[in-house]
C-alpha cells in the first residue's frame, strides 16, 4: 500500500506527468537553518490558505448589518473564495511545473496579500465578494507548490515529519480560523468592525513573501520538457462548476426562479464535454487536466464520496453553527469563536498521535475516525433537541470534542487511502482532483447547509425558531457525516488491497 508520505510527495509533481519531477533528486539538501526556514514559510502560507476559507463565519453578522447585505450574498464571500480555490488547485499545480514552484508560490501569494488588502478596503459587498474570489484564486496558485517545495527542500524522516506538520496545520487553521476571527471581530481595532480579519493577511504576507524569497529553492533545473496547460478542460471545468454552484447560493434568495434549475441543468453537459474533451486528448498523447481512468477505480471513487460529504457536512456546521451562537443566542464573535477552541484542541492532539494509532489498527483507524465524526453529529442532535429553546454554547462542547477526535483520527490518513489503488503515474493528477473535490464539497455544504437554516427560519426570526432551525440543520449535517462513513469501507478495502500494498 502506498503511505501517506509517498501520496502526499507526489502532489507535488506535474498532475499530469508520467512520473514525479525529476529535478527533486538533483538538489542538494540546504543548510539546516534554511531547512527551518523554508518549514516556517510553507506552514505560514499553509494557515494563510485555510485560515481564509473559515475566518469569515464569524463576522457573519457584522458584514450582514454594516453592508446590508443579504443571506446569499454573505455566503458568497465564505462560498466564493472555496469555491474558486477549489476550483483551480489542479491549475496552480499545473502552472507550478510550468514557470517554477517558488516563481508561482511568490505570485500567488503577493496576489493573495494584495487581493486581502483590498476585501478590508471593499466598500460593498459586491466588490467584497469579487476581491474574496480573487483571493480564491490566489490561493490556488501558491498552495499546490508547498509539497512541492516540502519534497525537495526535506529528506527521509525529515520530510515525514514536515508533511506530518503540513496536515495538522491545515486542520488547526481550519479551527482556529473561528476563533482568530471572532478576536477580531471583537477587538474592533481602530472602529474597523470586521475589516482586520482580512487585513491582517497583509503584514503577514509580506513577511512570509521576504522569507520565502530569501529560503526557498529556486527554479528547478534538468527538467525533461515543460508540461502543457489544459486550457478547454480549465475553462469547461470553470464553466460547469459555476453552473452548478450560483444557483445553490442565489436561489433561495431569488425564491428559486426557473433559471435557476435550468443552470443547475445545464451544468450536466457540461460536465459530459468536460469528460469527453479529457477522453479525446489522452488518446491523443496530450496532457489532460483530470486522467480519464480514474474514476474507474473503487477505492478513488469512495475517496472522493468520503471527500466530499465531509467537507460539505464540515464546512456547513462550521458556517451554520457561527450564527447560531451569533444571532441565534447572542454570543459576541469573540464567545462564539473561543466555543470552536474544544474542537481544535481534540484535533490537533489526536492528529499528533495519529501515527502511532494507525500502526496499531491500520486502516480501520479510518473507520473509527469516520465513525466518531459521525456520532458527534449525533450527540450534537440529541443535545439541540433535549435542549430545546434553552440551548447554550457550553452544552456543545462534549459533542464537539467528539466531532474534534473523530476528525483527527479520519482526517490524516484519507488522502493516502484515498490513493492506494492509483497508478503511481497519476497520483499528482489524482490529489489535484481529490483538493478540487473537497474544497468544492465546502462550497456545497455551505450552501445546502445554509439554505436548509435560513429557510427553516421564520420571519420573526425569535429564539425559538432559531432553535428550531438548528435543530434541524443538524439533521442534514448528521446525514452528510453518515454518508462519509458509508463510503469508508469499500475506501478501506481497496487501499488494503494488491494494488495498495
Amino acid at each position: 500500500m502506498q503511505d501517506e508520505r509517498s501520496v502526499s510527495v507526489s502532489v507535488a509533481t506535474d498532475p499530469g506527468a508520467a512520473s514525479p519531477a525529476p529535478a527533486a533528486a538533483a538538489l542538494a539538501p540546504p543548510p539546516a537553518a534554511r531547512r527551518r526556514g523554508v518549514l516556517l514559510v510553507a506552514m505560514a502560507a499553509t494557515f494563510m490558505a485555510m485560515m481564509d476559507s473559515y475566518i469569515v463565519n464569524v463576522a457573519v453578522p457584522s458584514l450582514r448589518s454594516d453592508l446590508d447585505a443579504s443571506v446569499s450574498a454573505v455566503e458568497m464571500t465564505v462560498g466564493g473564495y472555496i469555491l474558486v480555490y477549489g476550483l483551480f488547485l489542479v491549475t496552480g499545480g499545473r502552472l507550478g511545473d510550468i514557470v517554477g514552484h517558488k516563481r508561482m508560490f511568490l505570485a500567488g501569494l503577493g496576489l493573495f496579500t494584495a487581493a486581502s488588502l483590498a476585501c478590508g478596503s471593499a466598500p460593498g459587498m459586491g466588490s467584497l465578494i469579487a476581491f474574496r474570489c480573487v483571493q480564491g484564486l490566489s490561493a490556488a496558485l501558491f498552495f499546490p507548490q508547498i509539497l512541492s517545495v516540502i519534497q525537495t527542500t526535506f529528506e527521509g524522516a525529515r520530510r515525514e515529519r514536515a508533511l506530518a506538520l503540513f496536515g495538522v496545520t491545515i486542520g488547526l487553521a481550519a479551527i482556529t480560523g473561528q476563533l482568530i476571527g471572532g478576536v477580531l471581530v471583537r477587538a474592533d481595532l481602530f472602529g474597523w468592525g470586521w475589516r482586520p480579519i482580512f487585513l491582517v493577511n497583509v503584514p503577514l504576507g509580506l513577511v512570509v513573501i521576504a522569507g520565502a524569497a530569501a529560503t526557498m529553492p529556486g527554479v528547478e533545473a534538468g527538467r525533461r520538457a515543460r508540461p502543457r496547460l489544459d486550457v478547454p478542460g480549465v475553462g469547461l471545468l470553470t464553466l460547469a462548476l459555476l453552473l452548478l454552484s450560483f444557483p445553490l447560493a442565489e436561489g433561495r434568495t431569488a425564491d428559486w426562479p426557473w433559471w435557476c434549475f435550468a443552470l443547475m441543468g445545464l451544468s450536466v453537459p457540461f460536465f459530459a464535454v468536460f469528460g469527453l474533451w479529457e477522453r479525446k486528448l489522452a488518446a491523443d498523447g496530450g496532457q489532460p487536466l483530470v486522467a480519464p481512468g480514474l474514476l474507474r477505480l473503487r477505492g478513488y471513487r469512495s475517496g472522493n464520496a468520503v471527500f466530499l460529504a465531509f467537507f460539505a457536512s464540515n464546512a456547513g456546521l462550521f458556517f451554520v453553527l457561527a450564527v447560531q451562537l451569533q444571532s441565534g443566542l447572542g454570543y459576541s464573535a469573540l464567545q462564539a469563536g473561543l466555543l470552536f477552541a474544544p474542537l481544535a484542541v481534540a484535533f490537533t492532539t489526536v492528529s499528533l498521535v495519529v501515527p502511532r494509532v494507525s500502526a496499531r489498527l491500520g486502516l480501520h483507524a479510518l473507520t473509527a475516525g469516520y465513525g466518531l465524526n459521525a456520532l458527534g453529529y449525533l450527540l450534537l442532535l440529541l443535545t439541540s433537541l433535549a435542549a430545546g429553546d434553552d440551548l447554550t454554547g457550553p452544552l456543545l462542547i462534549p459533542a464537539l470534542v467528539v466531532i474534534g477526535v473523530g476528525q483527527g483520527l479520519g482526517v490524516s490518513p484519507l488522502l493516502g487511502a484515498a490513493l492506494a489503488d492509483v497508478p503511481p503515474q497519476e497520483a499528482g493528477s489524482a490529489a489535484g482532483v481529490l483538493e478540487t473535490v473537497g474544497q468544492f464539497g465546502m462550497s456545497l455544504g455551505i450552501a445546502l447547509v445554509g439554505l436548509l437554516y435560513f429557510s427553516t427560519l421564520d420571519a420573526a426570526s425569535s429564539p425559538h425558531a432559531y432553535a428550531h432551525a438548528f435543530t434541524v440543520t443538524l439533521v442534514l449535517n448528521l446525514l452528510l457525516s453518515l454518508l462519509a462513513l458509508a463510503f469508508v469501507p469499500p475506501l478501506r478495502k481497496a487501499a488494503a488491497g494488491p494494488t495498495g500494498s
